[in-house]
């Protein structure tokens, strides 16, 4: 089905859109501070690799616990104020993580701040799916961006800090206040009334015949329908008989979760071995070494932005295997020919290479058949982080037997395994 875009959206709903941006931002921006101190912190606690992988691997595992609660926090507070509660409490987290003395309460911080950020997740992307069905077109892949422009200021604001001097304390306490201000003052222009409300410019066809009880226990309701995006004949096996589109449904969401797990991974391995690697491996200096991150999350931004036009015009499938493909000879050639700034532009091009998959993965699964409305979108947005909690460790144990180099491998893998994968996404161009 499609929905026709009112001409201009209301005051009221472009505040929000604004409000939302505001709220992926901070996300972005506030984990993104903790990520150039890492390596001061694992010298501090005088971690071995291994030992490293194993703690840094509390975050995910904190989201993975949380995640479920997510929709029992949105039903209780709303979306809103569910993600604003959310990065309140992930701000607290990682100041504690920044703070911690031992290596037991630098975990448990991060778990705190996993948990947290989990809940944020969720929560923010329901509101801005909420938005979006206010304004008739797709507008989360924007929301996306702004998130990558939040984890850019981040690692950039805590280079500064790093190069100024401050303490880990000083550096995130300043980070966590400034970005609660603003969730809180986001949290003002956000909409308002109950999550399932079904506004003029919504289909109330029988795709949503469930009423105001559908399904928000599992998620954000799902933004199927959009005018961006019209149903232009779906898979082959919406004719099928139950049972075959059962089979088909179940091998197409685990293919989903193992693309987006392959987007989480290339992010992991930027978030946590890149600094380590450019500092370590190849003898930058703290500073220099934060714009591995840097320069993933910033060539991210760039392929989200320009992700839709790209879709429309190659469609989903050809756009995430070339961003496989990108990925895997991008970071597969720096790592053969290792050097600081063939490292950054490694990092940049598996940046850009997986931009899409998330965002095409979850709005794929939103689309399956056979599922709760928003079943499919909140399997793969939690399952995905099993790759978030399995990254760290993984690599910290291959490290330990041969070199971080040999375990930044996984990132070309990923980019293969998307490449591989990406048949399972529709190709419609508009």
């Amino acid at each position: 089905m499609t929905v026709e875009a009112p001409s201009r959206p209301a005051l009221a709903e472009r505040q929000a859109r604004v409000a939302v941006a505001v709220l992926f931002f901070t996300n972005g921006a506030l984990f993104a501070n903790l990520l150039p101190r890492y390596p001061q912190i694992k010298a501090d606690l005088g971690l071995s690799n291994s030992l490293y992988g194993l703690t840094v691997a509390a975050f995910p595992a904190g989201a993975i616990a949380a995640g479920l609660a997510a929709g029992a926090a949105i039903r209780r507070l709303g979306s809103a104020r569910a993600a604003v509660l959310g990065t309140l409490l992930t701000g607290a987290g990682i100041l504690a993580a920044g703070l911690a003395d031992s290596v037991v309460l630098f975990a448990g911080a991060l778990f705190l701040a996993g948990a947290m950020d989990a809940v944020t997740d969720v929560a923010q992307n329901a509101h801005g799916l909420r938005v979006q069905r206010r304004y008739g077109r797709s507008i989360i892949n924007s929301f996306h961006a702004v998130w990558s422009i939040g984890a850019v200021a981040g690692g950039s604001m805590a280079a500064g800090a790093i190069a100024l001097g401050l303490s880990r304390g000083q550096h995130l306490t300043i980070s966590a206040v400034v970005f609660a201000v603003a969730a809180c003052t986001a949290l003002r222009y956000c909409l308002s009334g109950p999550e399932t409300e079904t506004g003029p410019e919504t289909d109330t066809g029988p795709e949503t015949e469930t009423g105001p009880g559908t399904d928000t226990e599992n998620g954000p309701l799902p933004a199927s329908g959009s005018a961006s995006v019209p149903d232009t004949g779906g898979r082959g096996d919406r004719a099928a008989g139950p049972g075959t589109r059962g089979r088909r449904t179940v091998y197409v969401l685990a293919a989903l979760v193992l693309i987006a797990t392959a987007g989480t991974l290339v992010e992991d391995a930027g978030s946590s071995w890149a600094t380590l690697y450019l500092s370590g491996s190849l003898h930058a200096s703290v500073t220099l070494a934060a714009f591995g991150y840097i320069a993933l999350v910033g060539a991210q931004f760039i392929g989200r932005v320009i992700g839709d036009r790209l879709v429309d015009r190659f469609g989903q499938r050809t756009v995430a295997r070339a961003g496989g493909l990108i990925t895997a000879a991008g970071m597969g050639l720096a790592l053969a020919v290792p050097s600081v700034p063939g490292t950054v532009l490694g990092f940049a091009a598996a940046g850009f290479g997986v931009a899409t998959l998330v965002p095409a993965a979850m709005h794929e699964a939103d689309e399956l058949p056979g599922l709760k409305p928003g079943s499919g979108l909140a399997i793969v947005s939690w399952l995905m982080r099993l790759g978030f909690l399995a990254s760290p460790p993984i690599v910290g144990l291959v490290t330990d037997a041969t070199s971080l180099r040999v375990g930044l491998l996984v990132v070309p893998l990923a980019g293969l395994l998307a490449f591989l994968l990406a048949g399972v996404l529709r190709n419609r161009p508009h």
